[in-house]
């Protein structure tokens, strides 16, 4: 009985064919996951450049934001209708456009339209990468390929600041643009010699205009709201309550809409019957809070608590895309072997022995140590993230994969604006009307990774909810 379980738990090796279609796809993303990170790192010298203030200014990552919900249901419909290579080359292509004219900008005005532009492509981009290769996958690869084509998004938050820093100290913030020219002609001419066709699951699949509207409009609404409570250091500001309050608001419209089409909504209600993929939306979304706001916290923690510059925090914060990184290939063996769930739970267990010193943590703190707790902490967070996405798609037939990936990307786009939005907000309200003292600012960041350790907590309920495949045998 015991041989026959290990046989059953035993993996076949995944095709060349399929390994290398997911490698092209990561090639595919590599734009603009590392432009992301990398614009952040210049917002000071975009306002310097363009003359104009931080209220302005935001609106270069705003926007960027709020295009990328807003295309994602699009990118629901386009993929069942049409050849999902042809779509990838596309929004490959108007993101290299988008990012040379964005190097190109003469305004302020002019580099958000651009930027806009890019979020839009960004989220077509990053929904295909995941429905294309779920598509290739098959059941028993799921997580193992889905670890592959995650490989980006751990890249971006490592080498982005990095490369960032490098360039807007040594060159100009236009070259955080330029720099995608030759990465996105690279890609996109593996994409059309190497990349096979993609029949689309459903070419009969209705445009639903309504559908789209309500979803792009609902998240692009909450995330906006969510952002401007950051901005104002509380949540109890009448334009964070009133964007709020309209994007439920359209969220409960879409609900009742999507119970009327039934199969035919972009996001259809029936998926929610599925225990692991109800779940998994709970879970991306307080992933989304647990994973992004320490994100936000911890380059900050760095200059604003030890002092040090943007180049070496980005040095510094190596060590825990590190941890992601050694912990990524594990991570989808053991999803394709025992489901979801304890590969979830224990990723989580690490994730909060990785954040509990942070609470700790002081300008006097060993670099070492720290070193060591974020390697930790990258193990944990590079681990919980995929497992619970690839979940989703678990029981799911070819027509909904599409669909899944709407749900699952929205949800975790939400999460990760209110992850950083809330924890902006909980240090600003600590240091709000003092003095910006060293102790202060200390106890300040300690009070947002306590709330991020507490998520982390939370996180536990949606995942004992996740499959179990070793208790089916």
């Amino acid at each position: 009985m015991m041989r026959k379980n290990e046989n059953a738990l035993k993996l076949e090796p995944i095709p060349k064919s399929i390994m290398s279609i997911a490698w092209i796809l990561v090639f595919g993303a590599i734009m603009p996951i590392l432009d992301s990170t990398m614009v952040n790192i210049a917002i000071n010298h975009l306002s310097k450049d363009f003359s104009t203030g931080l209220d302005l200014i935001q609106w270069v990552i705003t926007g960027y934001v709020l295009a990328m919900a807003i295309s994602v249901p699009l990118v629901g419909w386009a993929v069942q209708r049409f050849n999902g290579k042809w779509l990838m080359i596309g929004a490959n292509v108007l993101f290299l456009v988008a990012s040379i004219a964005s190097g190109l900008s003469w305004s302020i005005n002019s580099m958000i339209i651009f930027r806009i532009v890019q979020g839009f492509s960004t989220g077509f981009i990053m929904t295909l990468v995941t429905t294309l290769a779920i598509e290739v996958a098959g059941r028993e690869r799921m997580g193992r390929v889905m670890s592959t084509v995650g490989i980006p998004i751990i890249l971006g938050p490592i080498l982005g600041p990095v490369i960032g820093a490098v360039i807007v100290q040594f060159l100009s913030w236009r070259y955080i643009f330029f720099v995608n020219v030759p990465i996105g002609i690279l890609a996109i001419s593996l994409i059309i010699l190497k990349l096979p066709n993609f029949t689309p699951a459903n070419i009969k699949a209705k445009f639903d205009f309504i559908g789209i509207i309500l979803l792009g409009a609902s998240s692009a609404t909450l995330i906006y709201g969510i952002t401007k409570a950051a901005k104002n250091a509380t949540f109890n500001n009448s334009t964070t309550i009133g964007y709020v309050v309209v994007g439920v608001t359209i969220l409960a419209i879409y609900m009742i809409y999507a119970a009327i089409k039934k199969e035919e909504a972009i996001l259809p209600l029936h998926l929610f019957k599925s225990k692991n993929f109800s779940a998994v939306m709970v879970g991306m979304f307080f992933a989304g809070i647990a994973t992004n706001g320490p994100m936000l916290l911890l380059p900050l923690f760095f200059q604003n608590i030890k002092g040090f510059s943007v180049l070496i925090v980005g040095l510094i914060l190596i060590p825990q895309g590190i941890g992601m990184l050694v912990a990524r290939p594990l991570v989808g063996k053991l999803t394709d072997k025992l489901g979801a769930r304890n590969v979830v739970l224990v990723s989580l267990a690490l994730a909060v022995v990785g954040t509990i010193p942070f609470v700790f943590f002081d300008e006097a703190s060993s670099l070492i140590v720290v070193s060591v707790v974020l390697f930790v902490r990258g193990m944990g967070i590079g681990g919980f993230t995929i497992p619970m996405m690839t979940d989703a798609y678990t029981g799911m037939v070819k027509q909904e994969i599409a669909q899944v990936s709407i749900g699952t990307r929205l949800m975790q786009s939400i999460g990760s604006a209110f992850g950083s939005a809330t924890l902006a907000t909980v240090v600003s309200l600590s240091i709000h009307g003092n003095e910006p003292t060293l102790p202060l600012m200390t106890t300040a960041y300690h009070d947002g990774f306590k709330l991020a350790l507490v998520l982390n907590l939370v996180l536990f309920i949606p995942a004992l909810f996740l499959t179990n495949k070793k208790s089916k045998k």
